[in-house]
């Protein structure tokens, strides 16, 4: 059987004559016009109404999604701008910042390509110019200093599947994403990671994601303007309260993008592309979603395969460069696994969970820009997916892992 899969911003044609080959297709629910379902959820927001918390003398600081994250930001921007122009709020007194958390700097060229005729507003967000202005459960929450000065804060956000999170968006972007390294150490640490609420595709009765949320009531986070997306695109948009705007998001995504898993296979091959198959440290997303998530379809030994570019090797942020020491310095996954659970710092919490899911499963990387990286991380490197997988094996393809919930 032949199938399409994703590989940065193309696709690759995969033939597997010797398998038996089911595809995992979400139901994908229909593609909605981004600025017109934008306009609509700013009007009819959940809570009070952006223009009705806003003043003229507002110093404003709209928090956005990086580069890891397919969000129309530009689209979404201009919508908020729009509602805060007609609230008398000047262009030159908003701010936007740049949600990187402890991923690398966007640049000039992504900036503007990301935000359009906006990109003049925006800086990126730097951890080390933060200030603390609470605590979420003896945590100190620290943020951005232009968040903290501002007098209304406002963000954009992707409600998708988060491994830990359940969904992402809401006050993550802003909490996480424009935070310190205090919450980051919190919330991504082995305790609060080894919760038994905290999984791919679950909001309520999940630690992490209530964490997350106190932290953007102590950061002060106005509105949210979110959208959720499936294969067919952008499904949704909704504005407002943030925990009402991650709920309603969260909903429609479970809807588009479940599916039923009946039986386990020898292999499951896990379609990434751009941007999360930028670097190592995003595409290994993949495997932990599908091994780690609500229902692992894979049998005892099976393998995951993920075809990945990677053009910036295993990422260039310091979780990134975290990430990459921790595997590449461990002498085997279970090794690593159980010293990782005494602590680690923030951003190395993706080489703990890849640690985790390697304990029962080989992870293939294919078709990539430098497979000597992928080795010397623990997981194996082949040329192309059919390399990657045995003859006869019964596979799985899901050919948008990240956006896909493999349920029971």
């Amino acid at each position: 059987m032949s199938f399409t899969l994703p590989l940065g911003e193309g696709t690759i044609d995969v033939s597997l004559p010797d398998c038996e080959v089911t595809v995992a297709d979400p139901p994908g629910g229909e593609a909605v016009d981004v600025r017109a379902a934008a306009e609509n959820a700013v009007a009819d927001p959940h809570g009070p109404s952006l223009a009705a918390l806003a003043d003229p003398d507002d110093l404003v600081t709209i928090v956005v999604t990086d580069v890891t994250r397919a969000t129309p930001d530009d689209v979404l921007l201009d919508v908020l701008l729009g509602e805060l122009e007609r609230a008398g709020v000047p262009r030159e007194q908003v701010t936007v910042l740049l949600g990187l958390g402890l991923h690398r700097p966007m640049t000039d060229a992504e900036i503007e390509d990301g935000l359009g005729e906006h990109a003049d507003l925006a800086q990126n967000h730097d951890p080390d110019e933060t200030v603390t202005v609470g605590t979420v459960d003896d945590c100190p929450i620290q943020v951005h200093e232009r968040v903290a000065d501002a007098d209304l804060v406002v963000s954009t956000g992707m409600v998708e599947p988060h491994q830990y999170a359940g969904f992402s968006g809401g006050a993550k972007t802003v909490a996480i994403g424009a935070g310190g390294a205090p919450l980051i150490r919190y919330t991504h640490g082995p305790e609060m990671l080894a919760e038994e609420g905290v999984r791919l595709g679950r909001v309520d009765g999940n630690p992490f994601r209530e964490a997350v949320d106190r932290a953007g009531d102590a950061v002060g986070l106005d509105f949210c303007l979110n959208v959720t997306h499936g294969p067919s695109g952008i499904l949704a948009a909704s504005a407002g309260r943030p925990r009402s705007v991650v709920q309603d998001l969260a909903a429609a995504g479970k809807e588009a993008l479940s599916v039923p898993v009946t039986k386990a296979y020898d292999a499951v091959v896990a379609g990434v592309g751009a941007p999360k198959d930028a670097n190592l440290y995003q595409a290994t997303r993949a495997a932990t979603y599908v091994v780690l998530g609500a229902r692992n379809p894979l049998r005892s030994g099976g393998r995951v395969v993920i075809p990945a570019a990677l053009p910036e090797g295993a990422g260039d942020g310091t979780g990134e460069r975290r990430f990459y020491e921790w595997l590449a310095e461990a002498g085997s996954a279970e090794s690593l696994y159980e010293t990782m659970r005494e602590g680690y710092e923030p951003g190395a919490q993706r080489a703990f969970v890849v640690a985790r899911a390697l304990r029962d499963h080989d992870v293939y990387v294919t078709d990539s820009d430098c497979p000597e990286i992928v080795e010397e991380c623990l997981l194996s490197a082949a040329p192309t997916v059919a390399d990657a997988i045995d003859p006869g094996s019964d596979v799985l393809v899901v050919p948008d892992a990240l956006n896909t919930l493999l349920t029971e």
